[in-house]
């Protein structure tokens, strides 16, 4: 059913989309329903005549001079106000301004009381400086494997990655998936984009021999642990990892002085989050599961329940600190690298985890953000994370952002926003509707952009954003307005006719790569297996279509390395064509250019395929090569030299 003028009009005051262009760029028209149920989801009722004219009444009777609840200006930009104000400066102090917001205020978050309004401030800095041409690898953590680690890559094989690919190859960059914490009970999350929480670390990546505590045990406890290291397995376990560190871990915990031990010594958010970990023992990972008086972190059953798991939230505190010890110590080793970490920043986080129950307020309930059809999801995308309420994070003055990206830079040099096209709108998909039915909501783009350039700039970091898709014109602008890096990768980047588009005319303000964790491994691409995985998967429209379609693909990419004289004379021999598109990706003129270790490798399985859950084995494939084993590879050798090459020439 279309949507009538009086509820378009309710929709867009509200930032809901009644309409939006497809990957075809075809015009669709979001269903009455649809829109209806994304408005009930902010708490504005449009569901019968009579609230439509009502919450159509309040929209039109708002005062027209009224600020919005979040202001933003750009440092040394001088703005006009509708009375005298008094701004509040980050550190404290306050400055009377009369009727103009003067331009001379500090880059930060401050407030501005003007009349009887009292609303956030927000000062946004100049476009970040972007990096110096370079190169690097991306790596997921967990496929890394070493004879120290126990069946999955920790922090200490990040640490590794980061010394030697730097002091060995002379790469300046390493991308690893986000490192957020998971959820660990009943089951560990495998999917490091859908976390417990963003604001802190798995601790599933700890490693056990590196702990203080471990050092200081007496050597029967040490050899009890050693025995608990799991045996390899064809792929990753994260459950059989966990129960092995969590049993070691609390052998351990007794011998580490510093092991939290008061919970009113804790941090509020640390406590907080501990606090969910520690119910998601007795309860399991998802709070809609959990008892009465218990649905979000000021609930009336929580200080009880604390207080009786005291002892777990310590625990699980524990398990935090260590991650974050960890990842310290690992990130020292990017000192000196051209850019270093680059910390990845998952979309949003789980419906039932530790975000979800400690900034409700924050986040629409019941909603779950993911994508409308495209040409490689068919159905669609339902990603099962809820998004921020544009209402709350602006009434916040953004503080749930803000501290969510100061976490995740703690320990970083760069930052890749995942699906940065959030930053100006999300698919809202509505509680018992499928992917195809949703409406894209949208954002205050300037106010999320000023948050990220300013948390960027304090940490001095580079910003990515994945603009890869069906993203708007104006997202890619917004990201070279304000310093930040946009995507280039291989299968997407054509020209106006549809042809593949050489590397060397790729936009410099790129961070390059050959493929990303959601598509095929050049291995794969060459072998079809993205189209074979696909149809066992069931996540396929037309088999055939979609075979003819990757051989068309491949033709292109062989023709391409032939033009730009990366031809091989055996296209059947995998290895040499894989080099050669390595040689190719070196000819970008993109300020990063990343290889992944799954494509250089050969391997032939991709990290994800999106769409399924159970049908593949998501997020648990390992390398095929072993940490010990990966950097004296030759093929790594090869693409490391071509690449090094191309940054030495910049």
């Amino acid at each position: 059913m279309a949507v009538e003028p009086d509820l378009a009009e309710l929709a867009s005051a509200h930032g809901v989309a009644v309409r939006y262009r497809d990957a075809d760029e075809r015009e669709v028209e979001v269903d009455r329903e649809v829109v209806v149920d994304v408005l009930a989801a902010l708490d504005v009722d449009a569901s019968t005549p009579e609230a439509l004219d009502a919450a159509l009444t309040a929209l039109r009777d708002r005062d027209p001079d009224a600020l919005p609840a979040t202001l933003v200006v750009d440092e040394g930009r001088s703005r006009e106000l509708p009375a005298p104000g008094r701004v509040t400066l980050e550190d404290g102090t306050t400055r009377d301004v009369g009727t103009t917001v003067p331009a001379d205020l500090p880059v930060g978050y401050h407030r501005l009381a003007c009349g009887a309004q009292d609303v956030a401030l927000i000062v946004a800095p100049p476009a970040l400086e972007p990096p110096a041409p370079t190169w690097g690898w991306m790596v997921q953590l967990y496929a890394v494997r070493s004879s120290g680690s126990w069946g999955a890559g920790d922090y200490a094989d990040l640490g590794v990655l980061l010394d030697r690919t730097a002091r060995e190859q002379g790469a300046g960059a390493l991308l690893v998936n986000p490192l957020h914490a998971l959820a660990l009970a009943p089951e560990v999350e495998a999917s490091p984009y859908s976390p417990s929480t963003r604001r802190f670390l798995h601790p599933f990546y700890v490693r056990i021999e590196d702990t203080a505590a471990y050092a200081a045990a007496p050597a029967s406890v040490r050899s009890s642990v050693d025995a608990l290291r799991p045996a390899s397995a064809d792929l990753v376990d994260h459950d059989a990892v966990w129960a092995a560190k969590r049993a070691a871990l609390e052998l351990l915990r007794p011998y580490d002085a510093a092991a939290p031990g008061d919970i009113e010594a804790l941090d509020p958010e640390r406590r907080d989050v501990a606090t969910w970990y520690a119910l998601a023992e007795r309860y399991g990972s998802d709070l809609r599961d959990w008892p009465a008086g218990l649905a979000s972190v000021d609930d009336t059953g929580v200080a009880a329940a604390r207080a009786e798991l005291a002892d777990r939230v310590l625990f699980s505190a524990w398990c935090l600190d260590l991650a974050d010890a960890q990842l310290e110590r690992a990130h020292a080793h990017a000192a000196g690298m051209a850019v270093g970490l680059i910390a990845d920043l998952a979309v949003g986080c789980s419906a039932g985890g530790a975000d979800a129950w400690t900034l409700a307020g924050a986040l629409a309930r019941g909603v779950t953000v993911g994508a409308p059809p495209d040409d490689f999801n068919q159905q669609g995308q339902d990603w099962a994370l809820p998004p921020w309420r544009p209402d709350a994070l602006a009434a916040s003055g953004y503080a749930p952002l803000r501290s969510m990206i100061r976490a995740v830079l703690r320990h970083a040099d760069g930052l890749r926003v995942d699906h940065v096209a959030g930053l100006w709108r999300l698919w809202w998909i509505p509680p018992g509707r499928g992917a195809r039915e949703g409406a894209y909501v949208h954002y205050d783009a300037r106010a999320m952009l000023a948050v990220v350039a300013i948390e960027a700039s304090r940490a001095g970091a580079v910003v990515v954003g994945e603009d890869l898709g069906t993203v708007e014109p104006e997202v890619t602008e917004g990201l070279s307005e304000h310093g930040m890096l946009g995507c280039a990768v291989l299968w997407f980047q054509r020209d106006s006719s549809g042809a593949l588009l050489p590397p060397r005319r790729w936009h410099p303000d790129t961070l390059a790569s050959v493929s990303t964790h959601d598509l095929p491994t050049a291995a794969g691409f060459l072998r079809d297996e993205h189209v074979r995985a696909r149809a066992d998967a069931g996540v396929l429209s037309d088999v055939d279509a979609a075979r003819a379609d990757a051989a068309k693909d491949r033709e292109e990419l062989l023709e391409l390395l032939r033009a730009e004289g990366f031809g091989v004379e055996d296209p059947s021999d995998e290895d040499a064509v894989i080099v050669a598109v390595h040689r190719l990706l070196a000819t970008a003129r993109s300020r990063v250019v990343l290889a992944a270790f799954t494509d250089v490798l050969g391997d032939v399985r991709q990290p994800n395929l999106p769409g399924t859950v159970d049908a593949y084995p998501n997020w648990r494939i390992p390398l095929s090569r072993s940490l010990d084993d990966l950097l004296a590879d030759p093929r790594v050798g090869a693409v490391a030299g071509s690449l090094r090459e191309r940054s030495s020439g910049l």
